[in-house]
């Protein structure tokens, strides 16, 4: 009579979770960091969209951040739905970074010492190669950007900064001349790393077709380049003088 032993990591493998196992293998976690990605350009879109009240003045922006804070009217204590969104926003932001590092570091092992050639590496997209160094200065930026408007820490946050006033706050903010910089070269670097993550996700999400990638690139460029614009206004603006 034979008896099988079963090997410690089969053992491992067989008490982890059926999430935890889709996570462990390389296509679960392409489609985890498309669709954490999916949830994050929503954001994107709807904070840049949320922000164009500013154009309307000051009661405007100022009545749309109550409202962020009212959300679920008297269904719910005042800010619990906000910060229900806020840490699903938190969960999908940490995900898609843990799944671009952890992929990134398969293919790396997966290649082994072999280097790429000088001819694969001007082949390869811009955008692509910069990735983690767009994705650096992103999450920096979203640091920064936490930091001066939303929880008025010194020395990021301008002078006389009031909590709920978002008109004044973005306007003191912009008015200095190297946060309007960073702002500008943080929202480039989000375009480049948007349009990359657009073109990714179709693919990782099984949406590629010969027969449909010019339409992938247009749409990718078009939603990069909308964010872009919508967002580089708002420094713009405020340096010309066009909201103050």
């Amino acid at each position: 009579m034979t008896t099988t032993t079963t090997a410690p990591d089969e053992q491992v493998r067989r008490k982890l979770p059926w999430f935890l196992e889709i996570y462990r293998s390389y296509v679960g976690r392409k489609w985890v960091m498309a669709i954490t990605g999916i949830v994050l350009l929503g954001y994107v879109a709807a904070h840049m969209i949320g922000n164009l009240k500013v154009y309307f003045g000051p009661e405007e922006i100022n009545e749309y951040g109550e409202a962020l804070r009212d959300l679920g009217g008297h269904l719910l204590p005042r800010t619990h739905l906000l910060w229900l969104l806020r840490i699903g926003l938190i969960a999908a932001f940490v995900l898609h970074i843990h799944a671009a590092y952890s992929l990134a570091a398969s293919s790396n092992a997966a290649r082994g010492p072999e280097k790429y050639s000088r001819r694969d590496y001007v082949a390869a997209n811009y955008a692509s190669r910069t990735m983690r160094w767009t994705g650096t200065i992103v999450l920096l930026f979203l640091l920064w950007h936490l930091a001066d408007l939303t929880w008025g820490v010194e020395p990021f946050a301008a002078d006389g900064w009031e909590r709920g006033d978002v008109y004044g706050n973005l306007v003191a903010s912009f008015e200095r001349v190297p946060v309007a910089a960073i702002y500008i070269v943080a929202n480039v670097a989000l375009a480049a790393h948007i349009y990359h993550g657009m073109w990714s996700l179709f693919q990782s999400m099984g949406w590629s077709n010969p027969r449909f990638n010019r339409w992938r690139r247009w749409a990718s460029y078009g939603f990069a380049a909308v964010v872009l614009v919508g967002n580089l206004s708002f420094p713009i603006a405020v340096l010309g003088g066009l909201v103050d």
